[in-house]
């Protein structure tokens, strides 16, 4: 799974520490917002905003974004961090993409952002699912921009190039961590192999992204060195949120970053060079992505911001 956590409703986490007053989420309110949600509930759409209980559902809702989740609800992978059920997955879907595609055009969404649990029993890692949903989604919906949120598929060059031929607006794979805890946080994964895969997206062309989880004891030297590590393969969009514990099983919080740390990384990510940096506490892999498809729109609003500083 590769979406960034957030409390579950049913099983609340133990904290080590109250949560701060920077976390509480206002109640989702607007036209648009209700809209979607009538769509959802009376259509049954699953949508990984609902199912992962995100803080910032009101807000994308009202602004025509939602995130989808194709190829079932259980993972390969067991991951720390993540609520999604582990074990074997059910067969392949192969209608899934036609009524992914049909969900949006219902829901007359502006931007989507289409994620899945990892298929590593699959041959193709559940490429072939992923091609085909991308080309669905573009033909029913021209006019919506297109975030696909990947698994790694094990590094594998030929299953990424699929998504690169499909050619979504933006590709995002999430490190989720530093390189020192990624074997406790991402069991499965390897950070090395994460970065390569986001080589190989940006080498074929495509609008690539990714997003670090802070909190579970991780360095700001580490993350600054991630930060270093990312733009060395060209990676152009960054976002940085807070990890929140989503049951007691999983790992817990080590600390609650401090909005101004999420600031002054912000401000070191644009002088690094990432093109945008998405940086808050309730910052999640989806938040305000229908931005992260504008080419120089966040490091233009940076510089804005600087002169703005300092007239």
């Amino acid at each position: 799974m590769q979406e960034l956590p957030v409390v579950a409703k049913t099983e609340a986490a133990e904290f080590p520490v109250k949560k701060p007053n920077w976390l509480r989420v206002k109640l989702p309110i607007g036209e648009s917002y209700k809209h979607v949600r009538g769509l959802v509930d009376t259509h049954k759409l699953h949508t990984i905003c609902e199912s992962g209980n995100c803080p910032n559902m009101g807000e994308c809702w009202g602004a025509g974004t939602a995130t989808f989740m194709i190829l079932g609800n259980v993972c390969t992978r067991s991951c720390g961090f993540c609520a999604v059920a582990t074990g074997r997955p059910g067969a392949v879907d192969w209608d899934e993409p036609q009524r992914v595609a049909e969900a949006i055009n219902l829901m007359k969404v502006k931007h989507a952002v289409i994620t899945s649990v990892d298929r590593d029993e699959l041959k193709d890692g559940g490429s072939i699912i992923w091609y085909n949903t991308i080309e669905a989604v573009k033909g029913l919906n021209p006019d919506t921009t297109l975030e696909t949120l990947i698994p790694d598929f094990q590094g594998r060059e030929d299953q990424v190039q699929r998504i690169i031929n499909a050619a979504p607006d933006v590709v995002s794979h999430n490190m989720e961590t530093v390189e020192r805890m990624t074997r406790q946080v991402r069991i499965q994964a390897k950070y090395r192999r994460s970065l390569e895969v986001l080589r190989l997206l940006k080498q074929g062309g495509m609008r690539t992204k990714t997003g670090i989880m802070l909190g579970l004891g991780e360095t700001k030297e580490e993350v600054i060195q991630s930060m270093e590590d990312l733009v060395a393969v060209g990676c152009d969009v960054l976002t940085l949120g807070q990890y929140l514990q989503p049951t007691k099983k999983h790992l817990p919080v080590q600390r609650f970053v401090h909005p101004d740390e999420f600031a002054e990384l912000r401000e070191i990510g644009y002088e690094l060079g990432f093109d945008y940096v998405e940086s808050g506490p309730l910052v999640r892999s989806s938040y305000h992505s229908e931005k992260h498809v504008i080419p120089g729109y966040g490091k233009n609003k940076w510089n804005e911001e600087k002169l703005q500083a300092t007239a």
